[in-house]
């Protein structure tokens, strides 16, 4: 007997494409139509090929951008990652202190990004701020507007203020999935803490801790608000991470065409690298 196939649920789907197709790649065609011309206003454009694209590859200022947008999220990963599972361990699992983490947990990931940004910019000033005034009263001379390190250093963590949540709540809701019956035999063999995490609660994380490494190494390299309005990409240009440098280049500077180059080479930057950390992941999961 033949298969029928019904396509009359592309007909609920087509409204749906139309919204993607309107919000996603109109503007991207207009993107790319911007990163392959110049113009000089009132609207006349200019043929450049790729000129834009191989100005943008070749300079020193995206090279230095891109590096430390990557050094950011190996650390956000790092930090975050091992943190959020060890938060989620630790977090009830029946009782009334469960809606109560949850809660806890929920409320950083509720507050606005320049919120967020505004909170940190004056809980880090010395004059006013809570941890500026302790860090200055313990004798730290801190300083995140004059020094690198400290801009660095409260830029991260902010994020992990911020964003731990996410790889809590995504980790806590693979360690509830698992049933008693695993933790029972567990028990009875008389496995270790350790062997219980290992065996039983980390090959369950699995997929839930994909979704949080990809999440977050995309929220972290395509971070721009919190540390534009804590430390507006400096001092210098120690926290000028690639999407500040874009806005610079197309708000600042109003050079559309590079810029439109350097946000398309952003997003295949993204691409990429969130594929390889998708097959590698996925890989070393199928092995397993």
């Amino acid at each position: 007997m033949e298969k029928t196939w019904n396509n009359k649920a592309w007909f609920m789907v087509l409204p749906v494409l139309l919204l993607v197709a309107f919000s996603a790649v109109i503007p991207l065609m207009t993107v790319v139509n911007y990163s392959v011309q110049d113009t000089f206003g009132n609207n006349q454009f200019f043929w450049a090929g790729t000129e834009w694209f191989e100005e943008i590859l070749h300079s020193e200022r995206f090279h230095s951008a891109l590096g430390r947008n990557l050094v950011f999220s190996f650390i956000i990963l790092a930090i975050e990652v091992p943190l959020g599972i060890v938060i989620a361990l630790n977090m009830p699992r029946k009782g009334w202190g469960v809606p109560v983490c949850l809660v806890l947990m929920a409320l950083p990931l509720l507050i606005p990004w320049n919120v967020v940004g505004t909170i940190w910019q004056v809980f880090g000033r010395v004059d006013i701020g809570l941890l500026g005034h302790t860090l200055e009263q313990l004798g730290i001379n801190y300083n995140y507007v004059q020094n690198p390190m400290h801009a660095w250093f409260t830029v991260i963590i902010m994020d992990v203020w911020h964003w731990t949540s996410l790889v809590v709540l995504l980790c806590y809701a693979g360690l509830v999935s698992i049933p008693d019956a695993f933790y029972q035999a567990a028990k009875i063999d008389g496995a270790s803490r350790w062997a219980v995490f290992r065996y039983i609660q980390l090959p369950k994380m699995n997929r839930v801790l994909l979704i949080a490494v990809l999440l977050r190494f995309m929220d972290s390299f395509m971070i721009y608000t919190e540390p534009f309005v804590v430390t507006g990409g400096g001092p210098g240009n120690s926290t000028t991470f690639l999407s500040i440098d874009l806005v610079k280049i197309a708000i600042g500077q109003f050079d559309l065409g590079p810029a439109a180059a350097m946000s398309i080479i952003y997003f295949l930057i993204i691409l990429l690298l969130s594929w390889v950390f998708y097959t590698v992941m996925t890989n070393y999961d199928a092995e397993r």
